[in-house]
């Protein structure tokens, strides 16, 4: 009450009690609606304006990927610490010891740091010199369904950068195209860019890099892509990230595949401690590493390869999804959910949120937001978000959320009644990596639907759904563009919890010497809902309450 009487002072002049008294209204209740499925009411209650909710974006700072004016000296130093840049990336990807050497744990490769400073001495570098500063360096490698050029298009395109990597990338913006590069190869093309990078969970602070991302060709069906921090004067306040010379090698290979090496070099500013339940995923490196970043995109670059593909299997189709272009608008509705659920639930500074006591001490993080896009409802959306731990391993819990026979323990949706998939599109090479139709049996709303998408890799899972009518569903099978669809997608992510197991099985983050996985997860549970369909609505306080009711 003293925050928002104080806030409301600021926007009216005077303080709370000098206002004259306000004779009591009765104000209707506010219908929640979880996407297109009815039935949470709310009671009545008094309303908060959504831009005194804290964090709102009277208080938001501009979003920092304005244009900005770069000069000749700027273009010339730009391009020779990307130069330098690519020079580091290609020795530390090429190089073994004594720059790096293989962890006991697990076998990954661990940069050493002394080699590193010896062999890339940086005299006007401070960043290493503060206690509060971590570094962070992973390496890893794999073969990419997608040949390098198709890679290289993607990763020189802010727009298709976050389309590939909507887990990781929850902003990515091309600030200043410095040199465009080779038509056709990208060649020698140099960008200015913001990035956020995300976990899925709002106990991880996002990371905002500002980076050169650099393309070289270095011969026939060999690309290097380095992205180096470039901190201008404006920006350099806002970021508590440092990236150091980082990116990928892309080798052709002769079946179409490419083989990826992908390198991690960061140095972290943890302003607050890392939350408890992240600390050991995020201190390992794991949270934001190479393995991730690898991971994700042999997972992604399946989905393409499977959107790509004009036949479909008898069980994709199972008499429900009539062609293959239904099949293809499907797959785009369920990565658009996917996409959108993403953007909900991480910590991004674009988002205004509150934090709220819930059952657990972790709270429930909500963000608020007018919605206009045409692909979801109008109106006021109401997104909420929290994390918590099981004693279970990741693929147990991957397979509850997953399995219709299970669902009706958990989903409201189906009010605990069976349900029943009527299609399926597979879309990876791991069973889990598909797309559903399911519908709930014995509820009121027979129109409706579930389209889900669940998606696993090692580096963890993801259950996200959405209820759709059956009209929209048949425009999406039909092949239609399913751009226009309303979606407010629910879900799950499940991480593993990055613990090392002890002889007796506890759990503990500061194990020693060699250890394995705890198989325990960290789950984030969260949802959209739409509140009102009225933009200029209150939030009811009321609804509170259903928030912490529903999670």
């Amino acid at each position: 009450l003293d925050r928002v009487s104080s806030i409301a002072a600021k926007y009216i002049g005077r303080p709370i009690s000098q206002l004259p008294p306000v004779q009591p209204v009765h104000l209707s209740s506010l219908d929640i609606r979880m996407a297109s499925f009815d039935g949470y009411g709310v009671g009545a209650g008094p309303s908060l304006d959504l831009d005194l909710l804290p964090g709102s974006s009277s208080s938001m700072p501009n979003l920092p990927f304005q244009p900005v004016v770069i000069s000749d000296m700027d273009k010339s130093l730009m391009s020779d610490i990307a130069a330098n840049a690519m020079e580091e990336l290609l020795r530390l990807l090429q190089t073994n010891e004594p720059l790096w050497i293989k962890s006991t744990n697990d076998g990954k490769d661990v940069l050493n740091l002394e080699s590193y400073e010896r062999i890339f001495p940086k005299p006007n570098n401070t960043h290493f010199k503060s206690p509060n500063i971590r570094v962070e360096a992973s390496r890893d490698s794999g073969v990419v369904i997608m040949n390098g050029l198709a890679l290289v298009d993607m990763f020189m395109d802010s727009t298709k950068w976050v389309e590939l990597f909507p887990t990781i990338v929850s902003i990515a913006k091309t600030i200043e195209v410095i040199s465009p590069g080779m038509l056709g190869t990208h060649s020698g093309s140099l960008q200015l860019m913001y990035e956020e990078l995300q976990v899925l969970s709002p106990l991880v602070p996002t990371r905002e890099f500002y980076t050169l991302r650099y393309c070289q060709q270095i011969e026939q069906g060999l690309w290097a892509i380095v992205n180096v921090s470039y901190d201008l004067p404006q920006f350099a306040s806002q970021c508590r990230s440092h990236r150091l010379p980082s990116g990928c090698l892309i080798q052709d290979m002769p079946n179409g595949y490419s083989k990826v090496t992908w390198l991690e070099h960061v140095e972290i500013e943890d302003k607050t401690p890392i939350h408890r339940l992240y600390r050991d995923l995020v201190h390992s490196g794991s949270a934001f590493g190479a393995e991730r970043w690898l991971t994700t995109l042999q997972r992604m670059c399946e989905r393409f390869a499977c959107l790509m593909v004009s036949s479909t299997s008898t069980r994709d189709l199972g008499g429900v999804i009539p062609s293959p272009e239904g099949k293809r608008s499907m797959m785009k509705l369920a990565q658009r959910m996917v996409n959108s659920f993403c953007r909900s639930v991480g910590t991004s500074n674009s988002h205004r949120s509150t934090t709220l006591s819930g059952s657990n001490e972790v709270g429930v993080r909500v963000t608020v937001h007018k919605s206009s896009d045409p692909g979801q409802p109008n109106g006021i959306v109401l997104s909420a978000a929290t994390t918590f731990w099981l004693p279970v391993s990741p693929q147990n819990v991957f397979s509850f959320f997953k399995d219709e026979r299970t669902r009706p323990q958990w989903d409201v949706l189906s009010n605990g009644n069976a349900v029943q998939e009527v299609a399926h599109i597979a879309n990876g090479s791991h069973p889990g990596n598909c797309i559903s139709v399911l519908r709930a049996f014995n509820t009121s709303h027979n129109n409706m639907l579930i389209l889900q998408e669940s998606c696993i890799d090692s580096s963890g899972s993801l259950v996200v759904y959405c209820p759709v009518d059956l009209p929209a569903i048949n425009v999406a099978m039909s092949g239609e563009d399913p751009s226009y669809i309303p979606l407010l997608p629910s879900g799950f992510t499940i991480t593993p919890d990055g613990h090392l197991e002890q002889g007796d099985g506890a759990s503990t983050s500061s194990s020693t010497g060699h250890g394995r996985s705890s198989g325990g997860s960290l789950i984030t549970v969260a949802f959209q809902i739409l509140v009102s369909s009225l933009p200029s609505a209150k939030l009811n306080l009321d609804s509170v309450t259903t928030v912490n009711n529903l999670i």
